[in-house]
């Protein structure tokens, strides 16, 4: 099952997607003239906010929701659907739902990404 790889930036908080990362000594990406970070996913949950993906197959759909608040400093910038087949992004704003609609998938993983606490995956079995 393919993962998203991202890095960001330990200054400024840039965020990039990466197709294929290096395995060479002393290498990576670079931003701010430092080396970019790796985003893990977080599975668990503990946070007062909710960050996790909620997954619901309804009429042949997959509805992706993050029980979040969604206020200028604090809220979940998008949420993805990656399988071996696709990936896919709805990206939010402060004041919208963070909710995004697919076509069904049978296996996968949908992300969401929180401005503050970064990258959570639920997976799809």
């Amino acid at each position: 099952m393919r993962e998203l790889l991202l890095k960001k930036c330990p200054k400024c908080g840039a965020l990039v997607k990466t197709i294929k990362d290096c395995n060479c000594k002393d290498c990576g990406i670079m931003c701010c003239n430092e080396i970019m970070k790796p985003v893990k996913s977080n599975i668990v949950d503990a946070a007062i906010e909710k960050h996790k993906p909620q997954v619901l197959i309804k009429d042949n759909k997959l509805i992706a929701e993050v029980n979040h608040v969604m206020e200028e400093d604090h809220y979940i910038e998008w949420i993805c659907l990656l399988t071996d087949e696709k990936e896919e992004y709805v990206y939010f704003k402060p004041g919208d739902t963070p909710t995004a609609i697919f076509d069904k998938a049978d296996k996968g993983i949908v992300y969401s990404y929180c401005n503050k606490h970064e990258l959570w995956q639920t997976e799809i079995n």
